[in-house]
Formats: structure tokens, C-alpha cells, sequence
């Protein structure tokens, strides 16, 4: 039934080896795979293992076409650290701090230490514990970027790291180096998982300090900062350990780049909203989704995540649809339809970074009349996302 132009490749999403014949030669993915049974690992292994496997598939073949061109792609990623050696610690800064001093509990302080060493088996770590009450230890150094690159024409960082799972703060500082009084910090904290994984950070979701500061401009970034404070650590889900001490981390570092300033998406997402799923098999395939939407979004590409009600067998283009966010929706929506986003999303800036949930339009319960103002509202091109997305936020 497929036109004579589309190249069929068998493969498997759930074994990384079968993937590059599947993505050499393209420069978008939309990625409609679903395991068929409810068991845990089939869903692991395609909902999510299986987003993780095609997107770095993808980007290593990214990768390779800047290589091949010399950097000049406008794929190619800034490198702003990559720790391979001894040397490649040199100039970062390992610092001690406190956010209030208690004197009563300072005679039960247990102290707090940290230190960034690159092993013997080729790692550079970061690691330590904080005993100390409101304590914190942070990594830190002034960044040296090539000449004629500003971090202005970058839409984010993307750290490859390892470690215990915990979170960090990283900070980001700006203002004139000879006069730190002017100096302004802003922050976002971020995740990581036992083991390796990649961590996306848009430069937009950066919050100042101070709240009266403006917001972030990354061309005046002169400092990167990375924090571990005890306050706000979570055990790691389904980690087998008897007990976690939070107060404690160690974090590989493997790079630090920053991601090229993209206009549209590279990888469309169809996860679901988990209506119309079993109730006994629907907590399970939420959780392999929604744990693959988290790889995506750590991936650094481009993305777009689409999250249908009930699909139809039924023709497309027939009914208003509804855009939301917040798994409020209660209808379903045609195949055809959703085919339609899928493809109108690869090419609409609008649709750039953001998760939405869409089925047909319905008459909205009271006091939830946000389903109003983002019905299906075609433009003159027939262009229904744009305006149905401009209200929705990024990266949610």
C-alpha cells in the first residue's frame, strides 16, 4: 500500500545494531512503535529503551555528517568540555559553601568534602558526600571558547555524565569578569540516573537568582557551575539498594557541549495519554512512555511529542481537534488525524520542544473552558498547529 518511493527497512528497535541502515540518509524520524503486550519488558524494551536506541542512532549519524564536513554543519555541536585526560581538568574548581550557619547543629556537623580526579580507568569524577547542614560542594571553571563562537547562537548545554542518580543545580554566570559585583547567577536543576545518560539543558530554562534580574543572555556566560547540595535528593526508583545515602554523590563527566539553535523538530514522539488502556496493564505502559519521552528529551535533538486519545480507524479532517496539556482530555481522535500533526510538526517552528495532548473537540466541563482556546483554529494555509500551540509551554 506504500508508494514506490518509500525504501522499506527491516530492523528492531530494541537492538541498536539493526538502526543504522534505518536512519542513514534521513534527517527526520517520527516514531510510531509500541510494544504489543502489556509485559514489562517488552514495554521497556521498545517504548522506551527503544526512543533511547533510535535517537542516539540518530544523532551519531548527525554527528558523523558534522565530522565529515568539517564542523560546518548545522547539526555540529560546540564542545565545551570533554574530559579524556588529567589535563582536561585542569582550570575546574572545586568549592565548599553553606546557605545558612546553625550553631547548634555545628556541634553534630559531620563535615562535607569533594574532589575531581580522573581515575585509572579513564574517568573524571566528581564525587564527595555533605554531612554539613544547608551545605553544598560545587565543580566550577571559566569557560574558554573558541574564537568567534558565542553561546548566544546555542539553544542549550548536553551533558554526558554517570553517577549514583542523584540532582544538581547547575549555574551559569554572567556580567564582566574584571568586576564580579555585577556578576548575575541563574540555575536550573537537573537529573541524572544510575549509570550513563545524556542531560538536556535549554538555556531557557534558566531562572535568575535574584528574581528582578532579567532573563538569561548567553552571550555575556562566562562561568559553568555544577552544585551538589543534600536538600531536595530523592532515592532512585527501582534502584536495589537497602538504604541510599543522599548526602552523597559521585558524578562521571564525559562532555559538556552546547546544542546548535535548531528552527524545527528532528524526532516526532506518538506516546499516548492512557485512555482507552486496560486498567490493569495502563500504569505500566505509562510508565515505559513517559520514561521514553524523558530519553527524548535528554537526547538534544529537536523534538516534538504527540500524545493522542483513543486512536479511530476513521477518515481525518472532519472534526475540530483540542490541544491541551495536563492529561485532561476524554476523547478520541482519528489515525488520520494524528498522521496529519505528525507530519505538519516536522516543519512547524511552533511545534519545536513541546508535549501536547490532542483528541476530538468536546464541549468543556465547567471551569475548564482552557479546551476553548485551543480548538482547531486553521490559519489561510490551513496551518491549524501554529495557533493551536502558541498557547501550550515548551518542554512540558
Amino acid at each position: 500500500m506504500l508508494p514506490r518511493s518509500v525504501e522499506i527497512v527491516i530492523g528492531d528497535v530494541g537492538d541498536p545494531s539493526t538502526l543504522k541502515a534505518a536512519i542513514d540518509g534521513c534527517n527526520k524520524i517520527i516514531f510510531c512503535a509500541t510494544a504489543r503486550s502489556a509485559i514489562t519488558g517488552d514495554l521497556f524494551r521498545v517504548d522506551n529503551q527503544g526512543v533511547y536506541n533510535l535517537s542516539k542512532a540518530f544523532q551519531d549519524y548527525n554527528n558523523k555528517l558534522a565530522q565529515l564536513r568539517a564542523g560546518k554543519s548545522s547539526k555540529s555541536k560546540l564542545l565545551i568540555a570533554k574530559f579524556r585526560s588529567a589535563d582536561s581538568l585542569n582550570g575546574w574548581e572545586v568549592r565548599q559553601g553553606a546557605y545558612f550557619q546553625d550553631v547548634v547543629a555545628a556541634k553534630y556537623d559531620g563535615g562535607m568534602d569533594a574532589k575531581f580526579e580522573f581515575t585509572e580507568s579513564g574517568d573524571a569524577v566528581f564525587f564527595g558526600y555533605v554531612f554539613t547542614k544547608g551545605g553544598y560542594v560545587e565543580l566550577s571553571k571559566k569557560l574558554s571558547l573558541p574564537l568567534g563562537c558565542t553561546l548566544d547562537r546555542y539553544e542549550g548545554l548536553v551533558l554526558s555524565v554517570g553517577g549514583n542518580g542523584r540532582s544538581y543545580v547547575l549555574i551559569l554566570e554572567t556580567g564582566p569578569l574584571m568586576d564580579t559585583t555585577q556578576s548575575k547567577l541563574y540555575f536550573v536543576r537537573i537529573s541524572t540516573k544510575v549509570g550513563f545518560c545524556r542531560v538536556r539543558v535549554p538555556f531557557s530554562s534558566f531562572r535568575p537568582v535574584k528574581p528582578d534580574d532579567p532573563a538569561l543572555d548567553p552571550f555575556l556566560v562566562h562561568t559553568l557551575t555544577i552544585r551538589f547540595e543534600p536538600r531536595r535528593q530523592r532515592p532512585v526508583e527501582g534502584h536495589k539498594v537497602i538504604k541510599q545515602d543522599l548526602r552523597s554523590f559521585k558524578l562521571i563527566l564525559e562532555y559538556i557541549k552546547a546544542l546548535p539553535t535548531g528552527q524545527e523538530t528532528d524526532f516526532v514522539l506518538v506516546s499516548c495519554t492512557g485512555l482507552g488502556i486496560e486498567p490493569s496493564r495502563r500504569e505500566q505502559v505509562l510508565r515505559a512512555k513517559r520514561a521514553g519521552e524523558d530519553s527524548l528529551r535528554r537526547s538534544g535533538l529537536g523534538y516534538t511529542i504527540i500524545r493522542p486519545g483513543p486512536l479511530k480507524e476513521e477518515p481525518g479532517g472532519q472534526r475540530a481537534l483540542i490541544f491541551d496539556q495536563g492529561n485532561r482530555i476524554s476523547q478520541g481522535i482519528s489515525c488520520a488525524d494524528v498522521a496529519d500533526i505528525c507530519v505538519k510538526a516536522l516543519h512547524d517552528s511552533a511545534a519545536r520542544n513541546k508535549s501536547f495532548d490532542v483528541c476530538y473537540e468536546y464541549v468543556a466541563e465547567q471551569e475548564r473552558e482552557l479546551y476553548e482556546l485551543v480548538a482547531h483554529l486553521p490559519d489561510k494555509a490551513n496551518n491549524y498547529l501554529a495557533p493551536a500551540l502558541s498557547v501550550l509551554e515548551k518542554n512540558t
